[in-house]
C-alpha cells in the first residue's frame, strides 16, 4: 500500500525526536563534534596573566584581597587541623580541599563568591569554603571538628560534615552522591516558593567519583524533567580517593553527560578563580531565567591526599604531585595575577599568612577547652514526642549513671568533660 503522507514527511524527523532523518550510517563519539574534546574555560594562564580575548571581571582590591585571603585560609585551615588529626588531638579529618600543598581553592572560593548567600548549598565534604565565604566563623569550624557544646549537630556528625541553616548550607552526609538527587528536590521546592522562585537555585557540589553513583543520574534526570533552578558543580580533580579518571569513565569527562539530559553544560578551568567565578555566575543566571538545570566541570587536581586516611603515594608518583603544585597552583596564579595589578606584595602576603595561622590555632586551642555535649543530646532532636522506646533507652541510661556514675573512675573521667557534668 503506498503511503499518502508527504515526502518531505517521510524523509523528515522521527515521531519521538526533532533530529532528521539520514540515509548514510555513522555513529558517533562526541558531544562537540567532529570528535573534538569539550573546551575548557580559562581566563588566567598559569603565570597569572589574562589569555587573549579573555573576559576578565571587573573586581576592585578589596574584592580580590577578599577572594585570595578565602582561599589562603582554606590551606591554613587544613594545614593546622591535619597536624592536629596527626598530634591525635581530633579523630579524623578529610581535607576540605587540597590546598597550597593541596589544590582545590579556587574550585570552592569562585563558586562561593558567583553565588548569592542565600542560595541553598548541598555539599560534599570540600565545600568549607562556602560557609566561610559566607561569615561560618573559625570558631564554628572548631566546634564541628571537635564535636564540643558548641556544635550545631551537637557532636553527632563526623568531623568535616557541616551544616548551618543560617548560612543555607545544608548538613554533609557521609553516602557518596545522595545529596545530588535532593538538590534537585530542593531546587524544585525553590521554584514552588512564591518568595523565592527567580531569586534562588540549590547548588550541589559533588566530585568526578560521586558522578559515577546511580544518585548523579537520578538527580540530573528529575532536575532536566522536572525542570527546577539546580545548578551542579562537579569537582573533576582526577582521583575518587585512589581511583584515576582513566579507570573511573571511558568518556570524556564529566561534560559529557550533560547534552544527554538536554542540561546547558560548561567546563571551566577549576584552578583558575576567576574562570570559575565567571562560569558559575553565568550559569546561576541561566537555572534563575530558565528555571532548568545547568551543570559545570570544574578541572582541577588533588595534589594532596584524600584525608588522614590515605597515603595517595601508594597510588601514584610523587613527582607528578609536585610538578602539578609547582606549575598549576590556584593560589599562586591568582597571587600573580593581584601582583601584576599593583594589589598585593611580599609584605601583604607574610603578614596574611602570620594572621591566618594565629588565628586558627587560637580557635584550635579554644575549641579544646570547651565541654562535650551533654548526655541528654543523644536522645533529642529527631522525634517531635518521644517514643517509648527512646524514652526506655534514656531512663536505663539514667539508672546506670546514678548507681555507677560517681564510683566508676572511667565513667568520672567522662563525665567531666561533659557540658553539666553530663
Amino acid at each position: 500500500m503506498l503511503s499518502t503522507l508527504p515526502a518531505s514527511t517521510l524523509s523528515g524527523c522521527l515521531p519521538t525526536t526533532r533530529s532528521p532523518a539520514v540515509s548514510k550510517l555513522a555513529f558517533f563519539n562526541s558531544v562537540t563534534g567532529g570528535g573534538s574534546k569539550i573546551p575548557n574555560y580559562r581566563v588566567l594562564d598559569a603565570l597569572g596573566a589574562p589569555i587573549e580575548g579573555a573576559e576578565v571581571p571587573e573586581i576592585s582590591e578589596q574584592f580580590a584581597w577578599r577572594l585570595y585571603e578565602n582561599m589562603q585560609l582554606l590551606s591554613t585551615l587544613d594545614d593546622i587541623l591535619c597536624s592536629a588529626q596527626r598530634q591525635g588531638r581530633i579523630p579524623f579529618y578529610s581535607l576540605t580541599l587540597i590546598s597550597l600543598k593541596y589544590g582545590e581553592e579556587a574550585t570552592v572560593i569562585g563558586s562561593a563568591a558567583a553565588l548569592a548567600d542565600d542560595d541553598e548549598v548541598l555539599s560534599q565534604y570540600r565545600e568549607t569554603g562556602v560557609l566561610l565565604w559566607r561569615g561560618f566563623t573559625l570558631d564554628g569550624i572548631m566546634a564541628q571538628v571537635f564535636g564540643n557544646h558548641e556544635d550545631s549537630s551537637k557532636g553527632r556528625q563526623i568531623a568535616v560534615h557541616y551544616g548551618s541553616k543560617q548560612h543555607h548550607f545544608h548538613a554533609v552526609s557521609s553516602p557518596l552522591a545522595t545529596q545530588i538527587p535532593q538538590a534537585a528536590g530542593v531546587g524544585f521546592a525553590l521554584k514552588r516558593d512564591p518568595e523565592r522562585r527567580s531569586k534562588n537555585i540549590a547548588c550541589v557540589f559533588f566530585g568526578e567519583g560521586a558522578a559515577s553513583e546511580g544518585d548523579f543520574h537520578a538527580g540530573m534526570l528529575l532536575a532536566s524533567t522536572v525542570p527546577s533552578p539546580t545548578l551542579f558543580l562537579a569537582r573533576n580533580n582526577g582521583f575518587a580517593i585512589s581511583t584515576p579518571n582513566s579507570q573511573q569513565f571511558y568518556g570524556d569527562g564529566i561534560s559529557a553527560r550533560g547534552p544527554g539530559y538536554g542540561v546547558d553544560t560548561v567546563r571551566v578551568d577549576g584552578n583558575d578563580v576567576l574562570a570559575v567565578m565567571n562560569a558559575v555566575k553565568e550559569a546561576r543566571r541561566l537555572c534563575l531565567e530558565g528555571g532548568r538545570a545547568v551543570l559545570v566541570e570544574m578541572m582541577t587536581y588533588r595534589v594532596g591526599h584524600h584525608s588522614t586516611s590515605d597515603d595517595s603515594y601508594a597510588y601514584r608518583e610523587r613527582q607528578e604531585v609536585e610538578d602539578r603544585n609547582r606549575n598549576d597552583n590556584p593560589i599562586t596564579r591568582f597571587r600573580l595575577f593581584m601582583e601584576s595589578q599593583g594589589w598585593w606584595n611580599e609584605s601583604d602576603e607574610q603578614e596574611l599568612l602570620f594572621r591566618l595561622r594565629r588565628d586558627v590555632i587560637k580557635a584550635l586551642k579554644r575549641a579544646e577547652t570547651v565541654k562535650k555535649p551533654g548526655l541528654e543530646d543523644m536522645f533529642t532532636d529527631v522525634y517531635a514526642d518521644e517514643p517509648w522506646n527512646i524514652r526506655e533507652q534514656r531512663e536505663e541510661l539514667m539508672a546506670l549513671l546514678k548507681k555507677y556514675g560517681q564510683v566508676w573512675k572511667p565513667w568520672q573521667n567522662e563525665l567531666g568533660t561533659l557540658k553539666n557534668g553530663g
